[in-house]
C-alpha cells in the first residue's frame, strides 16, 4: 500500500469558494456572508466521501476521520442530515463533496446506483448552510494522488471509479459501464466481481483491465485506489496502490490553487 507522507489536512487553504447551486437571495445570504468571513481566516473544509457502504468525512484541523453507513437506502437528504449530527462539535466552513456518479458543472448528472433517490435537485448548500463544491468521488482522489505526468486512477469500491489527470488538467471518466467480456468493466472490477470470481480471479481481471488502460489512454502510471484495492498482491510496471486519504487530500485541494484544472 502507497503510504504518502503529504498531509492530508493542510491547514491553510486560499482559493475563494463559489456556489454550486443557485438558491434564492434570502436562502443565499449566510452563505456569502459565511465565504466574506473565511476570505479572513484559514479556510476550513469538511470532506465528505459518498461511497457505497459508508460515508467517511474528515475536516482541516481534525486527524481521525468519521463515518456512517450508506447504502440503498441513503438520500442526499439523509445523508446530509447524519453528517451534520456526525460533526456538529466540528468547525468548518467550506464543503468539498466526493459523489459516487457523474459531475457536470458541480452538479450530480444522474441518480448514483447503490444509493437511494434525491441526489440530483438536492440542494448542498442550502442543507449545509455552506459553499459547497461537488466532485466525482474517483477524479477527487485522483487529485489527492497525484503527482505529474498523465495517470489514470482506477477506484475498486462497491463500483468501479475511474479519472485521468494529464499534465495537470482532471478529467473525470466513467468507464464503469463500458462493455468488457460478457458484461462492464464494473462487473468484472467492481465487489459483485469480486464476489462472483474470487479473489484469484478478480486480480488477474483488475491487472488485464488495469494494463488494458494504460495502453490505450496513454498513461505514465496507473493507481488503483478504493476499498478493495487492498485485496491485491502484485503489481504491473507503473501500477500503485492509492492511500485513502488520498480521497482527503483531494478534498481539500479541490479548494487551493495547485496548478491543476478541474475537468467539469
Amino acid at each position: 500500500m502507497n503510504t504518502d507522507s503529504e498531509n492530508p489536512n493542510p491547514e491553510f487553504l486560499t482559493q475563494e469558494p463559489a456556489e454550486a447551486a443557485t438558491v434564492s437571495s434570502a436562502e443565499s445570504a449566510p452563505i456569502r456572508k459565511r465565504a466574506e468571513k473565511a476570505k479572513k481566516k484559514p479556510r476550513r473544509v469538511l470532506v465528505i466521501d459518498v461511497g457505497g457502504t459508508h460515508v467517511k468525512v474528515l475536516a482541516s484541523g481534525e486527524k481521525e476521520r468519521r463515518e456512517i453507513p450508506s447504502g440503498p437506502k441513503l438520500t442526499a437528504a439523509k445523508m446530509a442530515q447524519q453528517v451534520k449530527n456526525l460533526v456538529k462539535d466540528w468547525k468548518y466552513d467550506a464543503v468539498t463533496i466526493g459523489y459516487p456518479g457523474p459531475v457536470v458543472h458541480g452538479r450530480p448528472l444522474r441518480e448514483p446506483h447503490n444509493l437511494g433517490p434525491g441526489w440530483v435537485k438536492f440542494n448542498y448548500n442550502k442543507a449545509f448552510g455552506r459553499p459547497v463544491r461537488i466532485h466525482n468521488d474517483a477524479a477527487m482522489q485522483a487529485l489527492g494522488s497525484y503527482k505529474k505526468g498523465r495517470m489514470l486512477f482506477l477506484g475498486l469500491g462497491t463500483g468501479l471509479g475511474s479519472a485521468m489527470i494529464a499534465n495537470g488538467i482532471l478529467q473525470p471518466m466513467e468507464l464503469a459501464h463500458l462493455p468488457y467480456k460478457k458484461g462492464t468493466y464494473e462487473d468484472y472490477l467492481g465487489l459483485r466481481g469480486l464476489e462472483r470470481l474470487g479473489k484469484k480471479k478478480w486480480r488477474r481481471e483488475v491487472a488485464k483491465v488495469a494494463a488494458l488502460l494504460r495502453e490505450a489512454l496513454e498513461a505514465n502510471q496507473v493507481v488503483l485506489g478504493g476499498g478493495n484495492a487492498a485485496k491485491l498482491k502484485e503489481l504491473l510496471p507503473n501500477t500503485k496502490l492509492g492511500n485513502n486519504n488520498n480521497a482527503f487530500l483531494g478534498g481539500f485541494r479541490v479548494w487551493e490553487d495547485k496548478g491543476i484544472t478541474l475537468g467539469t
